[in-house]
């Protein structure tokens, strides 16, 4: 009989809403948005079904669904996302690595037991510390909430992070700072729909996540859509034919930008300042801190016209005092070492403007993962215990002993964000057993090279994953996890909406959820406390550990999620939930907003370029239409792939021309950390001294082998957006080789 589930859209932070439908030729879960436990001959009919079916086509319909943030629209991703329920290449069953580098089956039983010994043994050895855990922006709330618990209390271990860091850091230490809470849009995403005027800075969501296009409609036929980007991206071509404007920054110049921005406002008279005095408090600190940025000044720095910037200012006031205003922040302007700094700045301008805490106009961070918003709330991150509570907080540890029944000692301390336990990998006094949950490391990570070099120097590598990706083909031990469709729980999206994930098929026989394992594992460690493998009662612990907190779900269960009704945190018990923040006051102990002054700080001198025939370029890099994250999923969708198969680099055609670069010809881009080869793509687009690359490929295509490990000192943000590289045309020699090399891969 052929079942509907409605659900989301396993990728980005839109979370479209779709239905996924069960053709009458394969088993659907018994009761979709149930957790059935499948009886044998249902899960090997579901396999032999799948297994007739042509290769090509998804084992469930997926049709988009009416909901405030798509409207039914799907983008690519989202109509092809079924196809990989049944991708030839999924792990159903645990693999062992052998002696001879090859992964082999085994029993779960022996999995799990390998799993066991080899915690025990690292930590009598080096200690618990030695154990360590890295987490996924796409585990669901109950999964990230466990692993959390999981890793403090089963394994004892204070190292756990996740690659949220390399997501959402920055944009989360400003908001903390200037808010007191984070949450990356503190609105409705359809309150866009009636501004007037809308600044997005570092963000392609043409590209990234195509329906939220519709909602800057209205911005853009008031004129009044600013797009800040160093190229003229798709989201950057909505402003033509009288859409609104595109400032082309220099890269790294955004914090520089956003005070010339910021110095007009106060010097024109622009600023509300009645909000400035009744709602915030640093204003004349700020006032000191921009007095040097002039326009002027700012254009020679930034190569952003004195006029423009002008323009763009006056242009925010005017929809700030009419038809509604906001600022919002993407990637772009985030990952960098002072990412934290270039945020503060773009909401130090906002609460100049009077727009946090309306009805009408607002700041806002877009958030990238499916679950990055979730994900960063419940205690996957290195100081943060669920709720978004810190764990050096005294109360917040005695709470989260109470929740979990055991001693507030037993709970241990805060570990190390995201790239210095990468750093630590194998090293004497570091990590020498990892798990990894729903990431990519391999190819996701700042400076690749070195994060590989670190996972084949572990003593044991325990990745979770349905295929083999990058950083799985390294581990010595793979344990088949569900995919989206085959699993229960919450996701909360980019605008603090929680929303259920319902299962529509059963999963393959050998595969099991990361709750069901850990769980296991729990019990064969002998941990203290409870470990559910039930999603809703995992939930119902995490409502109990959120109480209380910034991110509060306690007045959230599953049966409102199921009725549908919408859910905002914070969603204490007895109230509605919170769809606007900030309306009345902010989360600072005062009420009020905290502008914080920042100005630009060198960045570390880079190497020099040892090629006399390469000329030395900026990259930056970034997502393409197709792609999605380090491409473990996406590159696996035939008609993603047939789309776009490989990286190239987009260069200016005279750029191009003075380095004998050719469209489609192989280049070289390289600098200290490494070297990537791929093909040249000419464009006007991008600025003559700028290079692009985008970051889903592996190998000698993997962006990530570039991008340099310094940190943001606040947030832990690593700089993926501001490398030093040197490009040159490769050889005829070389490319034959190289070309001959990628076809026979």
């Amino acid at each position: 009989m052929t079942k509907s589930a409605d659900t989301h859209c396993p990728y980005c932070a839109l979370q479209c809403a779709m239905t996924l439908t069960s053709p009458a030729g394969l088993t659907p879960a018994s009761e979709p948005g149930s957790v059935p436990v499948p009886a044998e001959s249902a899960a090997l009919g579901a396999a032999e079904a799948t297994l007739k079916a042509p290769l090509s086509e998804a084992p469930l319909d997926v049709q988009g669904r009416d909901f405030p943030t798509n409207r039914g629209g799907l983008c690519r991703k989202g109509w092809t996302s079924a196809t990989l329920l049944n991708h030839p290449g999924r792990v159903t069953e645990p693999l062992l690595k052998g002696a001879d580098g090859v992964h082999r089956p085994i029993g779960w039983d022996q999995a799990l037991a390998l799993v066991t010994t080899a915690v025990k043994d690292t930590q009598a050895r080096y200690g618990a510390d030695a154990v360590g855990v890295f987490g996924g922006g796409g585990l669901t709330n109950e999964k990230a909430y466990m692993l959390g618990k999981f890793a403090r209390l089963a394994l004892g271990t204070s190292r756990i992070d996740y690659n949220g860091r390399f997501c959402m850091s920055s944009a989360a230490a400003a908001g903390m700072r200037a808010f007191g809470l984070d949450r990356g849009l503190p609105f409705p995403l359809t309150d866009l729909d009636s501004a007037s005027t809308i600044m997005m800075l570092g963000s392609n969501v043409a590209e990234t996540m195509p329906p939220f296009v519709q909602h800057l409609q209205g911005a853009r036929d008031a004129g009044g859509l600013i797009v800040v980007d160093p190229r003229r991206s798709a989201t950057a071509n909505f402003t033509a034919d009288g859409g609104g404007l595109h400032l082309q920054p220099l890269p790294g110049t955004d914090l520089t930008l956003l005070l010339g921005l910021s110095h007009v406002i106060i010097h024109e008279g622009l600023a509300d300042k009645d909000f400035i005095a009744a709602r915030t408090t640093g204003y004349e600190a700020v006032v000191r801190s921009v007095n040097s940025f002039w326009p002027e000044r700012v254009q020679s720095l930034t190569g952003v016209p004195a006029e423009l910037i002008r323009e763009t200012a006056r242009r925010l006031a005017d929809g700030a005092g009419k038809g509604g205003s906001y600022i919002l922040t993407g990637r772009g302007v985030e990952q960098h070492v002072d990412g934290t700094d270039t945020a503060t700045a773009a909401i130090n301008l906002s609460l100049l403007l009077g727009l946090p805490g309306s009805r009408r106009s607002g700041y806002g961070t877009l958030t990238g993962q499916g679950n990055g918003q979730g994900g960063r709330e419940h205690g996957q991150k290195a100081d943060q215990l669920p709720g978004y509570r810190k764990i050096t907080d005294p109360a917040a540890r005695a709470h989260m002993a109470g929740v979990w029944g055991v001693p507030e000692e037993t709970i241990p301390g805060p570990g190390l964000p995201a790239v210095q336990l990468l750093k630590s990998l194998g090293q004497p006094d570091g990590v020498r057993c990892l798990f990894v949950h729903a990431s990519n490391i391999a190819v996701a990570s700042p400076d690749a090279n070195a994060v590989i070099a670190g996972l084949r120097s572990l003593d044991f590598l325990v990745v979770c994953d349905f295929f083999m990706s990058e950083t799985a083909a390294e581990a010595d031990l793979i344990l088949p996890v569900l995919q989206w469709a085959e699993e229960e729980g919450t996701l909360t999206n980019l605008e603090g909406r929680v929303l259920r994930r319902r299962r529509a098929l059963q999963p393959p026989a050998g595969a099991r959820s990361e709750l069901w394992i850990m769980a296991r594992l729990a019990e064969a460690l002998e941990a203290p406390s409870t470990y559910s493998e039930d999603p809703e009662t995992v939930f119902e612990e995490l409502r109990l550990a959120s109480a209380g907190g910034h991110a509060d779900y306690s007045g959230i269960d599953y049966a409102m999620l199921d009725r549908g009704e919408a859910a905002y945190w914070p969603y204490p018990v007895g109230s509605t939930g919170t769809p606007r923040l900030f309306l009345d006051t902010f989360a600072h102990a005062g009420g009020k907003a905290v502008m914080t002054p920042v100005t630009p700080r060198r960045r570390r001198a880079p190497a020099t370029n040892p090629d006399p025939a390469a000329k030395t370029m900026t990259l930056i890099t970034g997502r393409l239409l197709e792609h999605y994250q380090s491409g473990a999923q996406t590159r696996r969708v035939s008609e993603l792939l047939a789309t776009q198969p490989e990286a190239k680099m987009q260069i200016h055609p005279a750029a191009a021309a003075s380095m004998g670069i050719t469209e489609g010809a192989l280049v070289s881009v390289a600098n200290e950390r490494g070297e990537v080869v791929c093909r040249a793509e000419l464009s006007t687009a991008i600025r003559p001294e700028t290079v692009f690359l985008p970051f889903h490929f592996p190998e000698l295509e993997s962006a990530n082998r570039l991008t340099e490990a310094a940190t943001d000192p606040i947030s832990g943000m690593p700089e993926f957006k501001f490398n030093k590289v040197w490009v040159r045309a490769v050889a005829n020699g070389l490319q034959n080789s190289v070309l001959q090399t990628s076809e026979a891969s």
